[in-house]
């Protein structure tokens, strides 16, 4: 990767030939930076001018410089933190300062995914016809299963789900058998309306498979529940949650409880694997209503 950072000759300093000064304005010119940036980029240590008139207090630039001042506003246009920006230009290894740089390269290809995928998400809102959905109701018995429980953010849900069900798996691993049902997750009410309440990640099992760290064994209460199917992306997921909490409350039949998903791993018609996700609402349900 070329090195736009490069301080094998530090600024300021020239190894032979004339110097060619630049005020701060022609310099915000050349490189598209205000000037009301250049001097917060001077004050942070960010980009100093190489030479400061001890008289006049004004700031001066060489050309060698504008290369990096160009390189600095398109950090800025990718929504690079300045501080994070600081240390990408102040770490002298070329190596690190490129992964730095990848790094945040990464990060900003993830989130333009994450705008391509809300954006497709909001057009399909707008342009579709909401359909009917599919609604049974189950009872499921109280079943012992290994667990995580914590407190979390819905921000962080993504990435604590993960990391929970990639320790739980370790434990069923570790105990051939000792699987009971699917995976599953409860999300409490202040999950919800708090943004920050009780998950639990859980795994059916048999037995009493040897637990540590985060992973206890516990009991997962019975309920009743209307059972709907989710497939495809998971930022579509609050459509099935709308559609399915519609239908409950259409009939008056919702009571207190945390949602339950299901994470079902199933085989379509040519034996391939599917997995797509059940959503489960507490319900009081009637005797004339079928159960699946």
């Amino acid at each position: 990767m070329f090195d736009l950072l490069s301080r094998s000759t530090p600024w300021g300093e020239h190894t032979g030939g004339v110097t060619t000064r630049l005020s701060i304005g022609d310099f915000s010119r050349m490189t598209y930076l205000s000037v009301k940036a250049l001097r917060r980029y001077h004050d942070m240590g960010l980009l100093e001018p190489a030479f400061i008139d001890e008289y006049t207090g004004y700031r001066y630039y060489e050309t060698s410089q504008v290369p990096v001042g160009q390189a600095i506003r398109r950090f800025r246009d990718l929504e690079m933190p300045l501080e994070q920006l600081k240390e990408v230009v102040n770490t002298p290894d070329a190596d690190s300062r490129n992964r730095l740089i990848l790094a945040h390269l990464e990060h900003m290809e993830s989130a333009l995914r994450q705008t391509q995928q809300t954006v497709a998400s909001l057009r399909a809102l707008l342009e579709r016809k909401q359909t009917p959905i599919a609604v049974a109701y189950r009872s499921v018995p109280t079943m012992t299963a290994i667990a995580i429980i914590e407190r979390v953010r819905r921000e962080d849900i993504g990435a604590w789900w993960g990391a929970a069900f990639e320790e739980l798996q370790r434990v069923i691993v570790a105990a051939p058998g000792s699987r009971a049902g699917d995976d599953g997750a409860l999300y409490t009410n202040q999950f919800f309306e708090d943004e920050l309440g009780e998950v639990t990640a859980f795994i059916p099992v048999s037995g009493r498979p040897a637990v540590g760290g985060r992973v206890r064994l516990t009991e997962i209460p019975g309920v009743e529940l209307a059972v709907t199917e989710h497939h495809g992306e998971i930022g579509e997921l609050d459509r099935t949650y709308g559609a399915l909490g519609t239908f409950v409350a259409e009939r008056e039949i919702g009571v207190q409880g945390p949602i339950r998903e299901n994470y079902v791993v199933g085989a379509d018609a040519a034996g391939a694997p599917t997995h797509f996700t059940e959503v489960c609402w507490p319900v009081f349900r009637t005797k004339a209503e079928p159960v699946s």
